[in-house]
């Protein structure tokens, strides 16, 4: 699967918007795959926003990927899960989700990391490369050089994932340290901002990066 520069993951606490309306929000700024991360609320509820978010998606032709629950993403039939070290076994979700849907999976070191490169995994993401306040606790911080040796660690073969503190600001440093895909939270999603435009901006700004002579 050739991953997007920027993956976009909702957040209801810190936008204040049900994941339907942000998924509308971030496809209209152009996102085309996003995970849908909720901690807080019942399976239920999440169920529901689980519908109606892939509803959304469906409508303007993006990828929802449900963040930790294998059972809701075959419920509403989204189009994978991503899982952390602490959830269902990628291969027990791959053997319950088939071999054409998304799996991506949470590493924060190398050992993890290299763990990850041999199991059937759409994408490996890798941090926080930096301090992040999305998450209530973090792992330690890997940084850049942690994540370059990362990208040595799964090879080229599977997509790295950079996630955490990843703003416009510091794509750039991130991708050169090997990334392929961006997941951003906070930054798209401030309550300061609107997500459609911030999304639109983000990814205009990834791919003048990645133009010769672009910025620097």
């Amino acid at each position: 699967m050739n991953l997007p520069k920027l993956y976009a993951i909702t957040d209801a606490r810190l936008s204040g918007l049900s994941h339907g309306e942000q998924v509308a929000r971030l496809c209209e700024g152009g996102a085309s795959l996003i995970q849908l991360r909720e901690k807080h609320l019942s399976p239920r509820e999440f169920y529901r926003e689980a519908v109606e978010a892939l509803r959304v998606a469906r409508e303007w032709g993006a990828q929802l990927v449900i963040n930790d629950r294998v059972d809701i993403a075959l419920a509403v039939g989204a189009d994978g899960v991503h899982l952390g070290q602490d959830d269902l076994r990628p291969r027990a979700a791959r053997a319950l989700l088939g071999d054409n849907r998304i799996i991506g999976f949470s590493t924060h070191n190398l050992g993890q990391a290299a763990e990850a490169a041999q199991m059937r995994l759409t994408y490996v993401a890798f941090g926080p490369v930096f301090d992040t306040s999305s998450k209530e606790r973090p792992a330690a911080v890997v940084g850049l050089e942690g994540l370059r040796r990362a990208r040595e660690t799964v090879g080229a073969k599977i997509p790295l994932v950079a996630i955490g503190g990843i703003t416009p600001e510091n794509a750039r440093a991130v991708l050169g340290a090997g990334a392929d895909s961006l997941a951003v939270i906070g930054a798209l999603l401030s309550p300061r901002g609107d997500p459609a435009a911030i999304t639109r901006r983000t990814r205009e700004f990834i791919a003048l990066m990645e133009r010769p002579g672009g910025v620097a």
